[in-house]
């Protein structure tokens, strides 16, 4: 039966991990430093370990019901949320999918996402200092509400940031970043560990390009410097442009999963 609802979840990881809001690399050591020394790092190490073992634990529980977990990113008004509408448009029913959506306020997202017929689960981060981010066992907490046995593909639509989502692991399988031509086209070059840990990138609003002095060229080279072997797509969510080969791509690491 299609989802005519989403379900909303607000969630607030600081009660089960403490932690207080620095940004560390994904897997790496924090940047944090004060007059404490290494005692602030060894706080914000713990932080990052906590949600480590919560992504790990997270990709077991997606592994056993074989579902393939989708995290993708961007900066806001990058068009996201119209592109993951014409994806599941294009996916669904063949590959039956649910939406995880992260905002600091609103359902606006959720309740576009939410016509397509996907079960959506909304995480706002408002009450807990409204993080630009999210972590493993918010991921956790809204899967508890899906029914994971009814779904192959689970998309995150993480929170609107080229910088803070990129360093934290929730157990996806791979990770997606769609770049706007309404955006600068040095931005992987200023946000290189978002184009980094990626695997592959889509360059939206392609339709806008007649209209713009965007170099789109050298934005792809920029993305290629970053990593050079990311597949790009050129999209379109309004113009319905390059989306099948983006849902070919999703398509191909679904099936790669679950067989």
């Amino acid at each position: 039966m299609p989802y005519s609802l989403y379900r909303h979840v607000k969630h607030c990881h600081h009660d089960k991990t403490g932690r207080p809001h620095h940004h560390t690399r994904r897997g790496g050591v924090s940047v944090e430093s004060n007059k404490s020394g290494t005692r602030e790092i060894k706080v914000v190490r713990r932080v990052l370990d906590v949600n480590e073992k919560m992504a790990e634990a997270n990709r077991h529980l997606f592994a056993r019901h074989r579902v393939f977990v989708l995290n993708v990113m961007s900066s806001p008004g990058s068009g996201k949320t119209a592109t993951l509408v014409k994806t599941l448009e294009r996916l669904m029913p063949e590959v039956p999918s649910a939406v995880i959506v992260g905002d600091i306020c609103t359902t606006n997202d959720a309740d576009r996402l939410a016509v397509t017929g996907a079960p959506v689960v909304q995480i706002n981060t408002d009450e807990f200092g409204g993080d630009c981010h999210l972590v493993a066992n918010a991921i956790e907490n809204a899967a508890d509400t899906l029914d994971l046995d009814a779904i192959d593909l689970l998309i995150v639509e993480n929170v609107g940031n080229l910088v803070c989502p990129a360093e934290f692991d929730i157990g996806e399988d791979a990770r997606a970043v769609i770049l706007s031509v309404t955006e600068g086209e040095d931005k992987p070059l200023k946000y290189p560990l978002m184009f980094r840990e990626c695997d592959v990138a889509l360059l939206n609003k392609i339709d806008l390009l007649p209209f713009l002095t965007y170099d789109k060229a050298a934005a792809i080279a920029n993305i290629r410097q970053i990593h050079p072997d990311m597949p790009i797509f050129e999209t379109s969510a309004t113009a319905e442009q390059g989306l099948e080969e983006w849902v070919a791509w999703i398509k191909h690491q679904v099936k790669k999963k679950i067989g």
